[in-house]
Formats: structure tokens, C-alpha cells, sequence
């Protein structure tokens, strides 16, 4: 039953990762939006033509780029990067979902079948929650490297052509970080990862099977696709709520890069989070939300029902 339950779980994360990768990549490139930490010296600091020994420089900050939203995002990137862009690093969408999501799914199951009440088949959600928070710890663990290559790739076309990274595929990715950037560089905002990780899996997985008993509990539906998909885009809002700060400062610190012999732009997380917050508000930490609730809600719809309909056909097995 456990194996079983890896599997499940498994097919299910890939497809729906698979299937919404271009709204990632449209949440990625805008979390990333209003980040100044490698300024242009040539507009940084000018000096007149025409001055005194002693003036001194002049410094003008750099021009806040516009915001814009996430289809005049996609639409960007479809005019000067082409469709393909629009799934930049699915290989490693591939490799994550299948290292961290089915390791999470396959956690989750294994501990909601121990906890579950064998007389009442109902588990209470502290315990949903429990189990969500120790799943999602685990799988992110796992799944740090692909995580790290899947932003790197997505953000890649952001930069100029001569700044780019140019990863072939997610296997090109990480052999070129442990290699330039050392082993360490994989597991590079791993403590975010594994943070976001525990609240999205405890989140979503908990408040689908909660809402999911809540909704065939008092007869409001039967369990069939109706359920299936309102309990996980509910559970999708709730997800995408509770990681999204976390999930913008895990972007920009896998993002960013390390020159040799210079400081990091970052010294870690909460480094990130003030400068963030310092440069641009604190609603920066809820950049992208409207591409994360766009794409957490397909996701999860997607996740569950495919979940579902996997369970009935391996439910012999």
C-alpha cells in the first residue's frame, strides 16, 4: 500500500506540473520583477564633463522598470522568446515533481492510512496538518536540486543574452552548478524550500481531504468530479496564500547569482526578505500572487482529479 500510494501520487503531481509549467514560469519572472541588486555602473554613477577636482560623482538610481501583470508577462515572453520559452525548464518541472511530489503524495498517504480512525475512517486536521508539514519537509529535501535548476531555467530568458546560463536541460543544470558552483549551490535556498514546501503540503493536501469530508459529510454533493474539483481549488486559494511570501524570497535566492571572490547579493533568507521588503514594500512579498492562484489552482484541480481517477484504476493492484 505504500508503494502504491508513491505511485499514485506520482503520475498525478507530473501531469499536473506538466500541464500548468507555463503559469510557473509566468509566477517565476514576475517574483523576480523590481530586483536591483546587480546595478549598471554606467547609470549608477556620472560624472559631468566639465567639473572641479573636487566635485564629487553624481549618483542617479536606476529607472524603476513598470510592472506589469501576468498576461502582459506571458505575452512578452511569447513575442521576444517564442512559445517554447513558455516551458523553460519543464525537464526540471519533470525531475521535481517526480523527486518531491511523489515523495510528499507517497508520505502523506502512508501517514494519513496510520493516523486515520479505523472506526470512524476520519482523521482530525491537526493530524492532516501534522502530516502535511512532516510530507512536505521531506520531499522538498529531496527535490531541492531540480527546484534550484527549474527557477535558474525559467529566469534565464529575463537576462541578457550575454548574462545567460544557457542550461541545456535539468541534467546540464545541475552538473554545471556542482561543477562552477560547487555541490552546496544544489541545496542553495533548501531551508526556504523546505519551508514552503511544509505549508503548501500541509495547506493543500490538508484542506482537500478536509473540505472534501465537510462537502460529502452534510450531503452537499456526491463524491464524483464536482467534489474533487471544488475541494482542490479550495485547497489550491489556501495553498497559494500561505507559501506565496515564502515562495518569492525562495526564487530570488536560488535566482541569484554568485560571482567569484564578490559578496552574494544575499546573505540568506532573511537577508533577502528585508532588502526585499526595504526596495519595494512588503506587498512585494505577494508578487506573482495572481499568477500563483492561477496556476495553484489548476495545479491542485488538476493533481486531484488526475489522483483520483489514477486510484480507481490501480485500485486492484
Amino acid at each position: 500500500m505504500g508503494v502504491k500510494g508513491f505511485v499514485e501520487g506520482g503520475i498525478a503531481s507530473i501531469v499536473a506540473g506538466c500541464s500548468t509549467h507555463p503559469l510557473d514560469l509566468i509566477k517565476v519572472r514576475m517574483q523576480l520583477q523590481g530586483e536591483s541588486h546587480v546595478p549598471n555602473p554606467a547609470l549608477q554613477t556620472l560624472r559631468p564633463a566639465l567639473s572641479f577636482q573636487t566635485s564629487s560623482a553624481i549618483h542617479i538610481p536606476p529607472p524603476t522598470p513598470p510592472r506589469v501583470g501576468p498576461i502582459a508577462t506571458g505575452i512578452k515572453i511569447f513575442r521576444t522568446e517564442g512559445i517554447a520559452a513558455l516551458f523553460s525548464g519543464v525537464s526540471a518541472t519533470v525531475l521535481r515533481q517526480t523527486l518531491y511530489s511523489t515523495t510528499r503524495m507517497g508520505l502523506y498517504d502512508i501517514l494519513k492510512q496510520k493516523w486515520t480512525d479505523q472506526e470512524t475512517k476520519t482523521m482530525p486536521l491537526s493530524r492532516k496538518i501534522t502530516a502535511g508539514l512532516i510530507a512536505g519537509g521531506i520531499g522538498a529535501a529531496v527535490g531541492n536540486p531540480a527546484d534550484v535548476a527549474m527557477v535558474r531555467m525559467q529566469a534565464d530568458g529575463r537576462l541578457p543574452v550575454s548574462q545567460r546560463r544557457n542550461y541545456t536541460s535539468v541534467v546540464d543544470a545541475i552538473t554545471r552548478m556542482s561543477k562552477q558552483e560547487g555541490v552546496t549551490s544544489l541545496w542553495r535556498g533548501s531551508s526556504l524550500t523546505v519551508n514552503r514546501a511544509m505549508l503548501v503540503t500541509a495547506s493543500q493536501l490538508a484542506s482537500y481531504d478536509q473540505i472534501k469530508e465537510t462537502i460529502l459529510g452534510n450531503g452537499w454533493m456526491r463524491d464524483g468530479l464536482g467534489t474533487h474539483v471544488a475541494a482542490s481549488f479550495s485547497a489550491g486559494f489556501v495553498a497559494a496564500v500561505a507559501s506565496n511570501p515564502v515562495d518569492v524570497i525562495k526564487t530570488r535566492v536560488m535566482n541569484m547569482k554568485v560571482e567569484a571572490g564578490q559578496k552574494p547579493p544575499y546573505a540568506g533568507a532573511l537577508d533577502c526578505a528585508m532588502k526585499t521588503v526595504k526596495a519595494e514594500g512588503p506587498m512585494a512579498l505577494y508578487k506573482g500572487f495572481i499568477p500563483t492562484i492561477s496556476r495553484q489552482g489548476p495545479f491542485t484541480v488538476v493533481l486531484f482529479v488526475t489522483l483520483e481517477q489514477v486510484r480507481k484504476l490501480l485500485k486492484d493492484f
